[in-house]
């Protein structure tokens, strides 16, 4: 395993936020395919990925072999290892063999490789693939700018097994787009999103470091506090309100949510406000006074203003654009 993913604590593992708020988070959380990839690598090969704007999500579905991110050590791969790499990033899957003094002697470059995000893409790495993984770059956010995993920096290494069904889940998501029925989008993403839930359930139990460092889980005050933004965005929140929610002072509260979250909290609540305001926009039939109303605001101007801000559209031209 990953040597430098793990922290041994002693006593128990790190508990980073409570059962109930970590459900609001998922709950509140979208997730978004960008493409998906299968890797199958054979003995003495290895092949070049990364480099996207995107973190990248890889479960390996069998053989052993290890993934080499650029300034990080090696990772050691085996039947159900799941890692989750930065943004960003340059990496590389590899199979030694055995035959050849441990070495990787041919490579495949897939780097460069541009694709539909709704087509399966295949690498191929020799003739005898037994290293095989299900990648796939995603985007899992709140609101129009929060990116959750935008301040990892470090990759996400957890051992799963059979039990969690992840390589199931994964074998749906391929299907899902060899078939492209109706509703393909939805449904991929529905499964990613399974997969993600499995790992951040880790969080409350894990004893492995890269909980330490994903900042939303890190801070159980301000992970309190979003939560309730992430479950309810219409509330009528203050910074005064989430601040008692966290059980902090007013500064030490703003101070520590903006560290955390790389923007004041009033920011992140009026994009999870936006973000309700467009999915409801798109679902029902509710006049744009209703839909203001139920997601915090008073005053319609207010709204239309903040919903341009952040679209480009107003919500009648979103709405227009959306059917069309």
């Amino acid at each position: 395993m990953y040597k430098g993913s793990t922290h041994q604590h002693k006593d128990k593992p790190i508990m980073r936020m409570s059962a109930a708020q970590l459900d609001n988070l998922l709950s509140a959380l979208s997730v978004d395919f960008v493409r998906l990839t299968e890797c199958l690598v054979s003995p003495g090969w290895r092949i070049n990925l990364g480099g996207t704007s995107a973190p990248s999500i890889h479960y390996n579905l069998s053989g052993y072999g290890r993934m080499v991110i650029e300034g990080h050590p090696a990772i050691e791969l085996s039947p159900h290892t799941l890692v989750i790499t930065p943004p960003n990033q340059h990496f590389h899957i590899e199979m030694p063999s055995e035959n050849s003094e441990n070495k990787v002697i041919k490579e495949l470059e897939g780097r460069w490789e541009s694709f539909s995000p709704d087509v399966i893409q295949r690498f191929v790495a020799g003739d005898v693939p037994e290293l095989m993984l299900i990648c796939g770059y995603f985007q899992a956010s709140y609101g129009a700018s929060l990116n959750l995993f935008s301040t990892l920096n470090t990759p996400i290494v957890e051992q799963f097994d059979t039990t969690q069904h992840i390589d199931h889940t994964l074998g749906l998501v391929l299907q899902e787009l060899m078939d492209q029925e109706v509703g393909t989008g939805a449904m991929t993403a529905a499964l990613l999103k399974m997969v993600l839930i499995a790992l951040l359930r880790r969080s409350l139990t894990s004893i492995n470091l890269w909980v330490e460092r994903f900042s939303l889980l890190g801070d159980a005050y301000i992970a309190r506090a979003f939560s309730h933004m992430a479950a309810q965005p219409g509330a009528p929140h203050t910074v005064n309100s989430l601040a008692r929610t966290a059980c902090l002072s007013r500064s030490s509260f703003m101070a520590r949510f903006t560290k955390v979250i790389g923007m004041p909290p009033m920011t992140v609540l009026r994009g999870l406000r936006m973000r309700q305001a467009a999915s409801m926009l798109n679902a029902k039939e509710l006049s744009i006074d209703q839909i203001a109303y139920s997601v915090g605001y008073t005053s319609r101007s207010s709204f239309l203003r903040a919903f341009h801000n952040a679209y480009g559209n107003y919500p009648t031209d979103y709405r227009a654009i959306s059917r069309a």
